[in-house]
């Protein structure tokens, strides 16, 4: 199983990670909203790959026959490979690549307030809370649980999906049904 869960896992960490490496430096040009909607993208198509895995853990490893639950902890075992990918990416885009990137972010959070007709106090409000949170994202735990997050829901889903479409129970064929041991006689029925 541990083969299965870092090859498919490293696989499609190495898509997050090189999408995320390709768009970074067309991000002023992409946009933020662009942005959410190629990176959401990409993620739903590396995560892809817990579907191929979870199917390859069951045919090669499992004997043609997996129950949900393995299933589904074959899916989150990739799922979280690719998310620590993302995440190492991310920490490497964001402390060396793209240092400015929070700056940019809120200016366009304000920009985007402002176009959307809130009054100065609530633009002010706004400003300030984004204020704290840049100021707690600098902390690199911190950062790096939030950025864990974002992946994650995505590729679960993926997982609930594909362990719902490749779990199956082994069944009984017919030669299999007349070796299995007779029931035992109560007293009394001959």
């Amino acid at each position: 199983m541990k083969r299965i869960v870092l090859t498919f896992g490293l696989i499609s960490g190495a898509i997050l990670s090189a999408m995320l490496l390709i768009t970074i430096p067309f991000q002023d040009t992409i946009g933020f909203e662009r942005g959410e909607i190629i990176g959401y993208t990409s993620m739903v198509l590396a995560f892809l790959l817990i579907f191929f895995g979870v199917r390859s853990y069951r045919d090669n490893v499992a004997g043609g026959s997996v129950r949900f639950g393995r299933a589904f902890a074959v899916g989150a075992s990739i799922a979280l490979v690719s998310a620590v990918c993302y995440v190492a990416t991310w920490q490497l885009v964001y402390y060396r690549l793209a240092p400015d990137f929070m700056a940019k972010y809120q200016a366009h959070v304000i920009d985007k307030a402002r176009a959307s007709g809130l009054d100065e106090e609530a633009i002010s409000r706004k400003r300030e809370d984004i204020e704290k949170f840049v100021e707690l994202y600098r902390n690199p735990a911190i950062n790096a649980a939030i950025t864990f997050v974002e992946p994650l829901p995505v590729a679960l889903i993926v997982a609930l999906v594909s362990a719902g479409i490749l779990s199956r129970r082994r069944k009984l064929l017919p030669a299999d049904a007349g070796t299995s041991s007779p029931s035992p006689k109560l007293p009394g029925t001959g």
